[in-house]
């Protein structure tokens, strides 16, 4: 169920310099960041991997790292602070690793799982480098239904759930950064305007999913390269089912 909490417009998160490394809530209500709708309706806090490491996007089937052998770790199911995987560079060498898909760490009330605004200090420094850039394989990733929906069962309605996949790449990477937090390394995802398929679900944003030739740039490019592959992808090449409603075992 939804935890009812007030939550931050997380696309647009940054800290003063004199801040760095602790949360401001001061500064964070004087940027007008803060609403009082429920935290899992900010955008793109759920999605799915189905499937271990292997040689896409030019990466060797390998991890940089050993994978997490604790009973926590589930990479097909994305959630706030959870553990995913991630591809990445490292001398040279394109892999795999798993981090916390929360890239300040803990530092913020909430996971800082999407960024927008790459104009901002806090996360041109990310975009700037490409030591610090990511890419997200997703197979499918979830918006909820603006409205609640009554199924008619005596129960409150609620908010569905709707999955959106690529049709064109059953394995689609998402543009995403990533650093080195006090709870280690922990990555973002960057989101931009809305396709016309996303936008009657979510109308503010949407993940900013990379064509495959687009993936090399995003990893190796300029700042002004990659902030240029910050747009929709093509609604003709999606495709969207629900809504679901999980904890009823109802839905389509």
């Amino acid at each position: 169920m939804p935890i009812e909490a007030p939550r931050p417009l997380v696309a647009t998160f940054v800290l003063p310099p004199a801040a760095a490394g602790t949360f401001n809530r001061a500064y964070y209500r004087q940027l007008r960041m803060w609403d009082e709708r429920p935290y899992p309706a900010t955008m793109c806090n759920r999605a799915r991997f189905d499937g271990e490491p292997e040689a896409i996007f030019s990466s060797a089937a390998r991890l940089f790292d050993e994978r997490p052998r604790d009973n926590r770790f589930n990479p097909k199911e994305l959630r706030p602070k959870g553990r995913a995987y991630v591809i990445r560079e490292q001398d040279g060498e394109r892999a795999w690793d798993v981090m916390a898909w929360d890239v300040l760490g803990g530092a913020a009330p909430w996971p800082m799982t999407n960024v927008r605004n790459l104009g901002l200090a806090q996360w041109r420094k990310l975009a700037v480098d490409p030591a610090n850039r990511c890419i997200v394989p997703l197979t499918e990733f979830c918006e909820w239904t603006p409205e609640k929906h009554d199924l008619g069962d005596g129960k409150p309605p609620l908010k569905g759930e709707m999955w959106f996949s690529v049709t064109d790449q059953p394995i689609f990477a998402v543009a995403g950064f990533w650093q080195q937090t006090k709870e280690g390394a922990g990555f973002t995802m960057v989101t931009c305007d809305p396709n016309k398929l996303v936008a009657p679900i979510h109308p503010k944003a949407m993940t900013t999913i990379l064509r495959p030739t687009d993936v090399n740039k995003w990893l190796r490019g300029s700042y002004d390269e990659v902030a240029a592959l910050q747009r929709p992808y093509d609604a003709e090449a999606m495709t969207v089912r629900g809504p679901i409603f999980p904890t009823r075992n109802s839905g389509s």
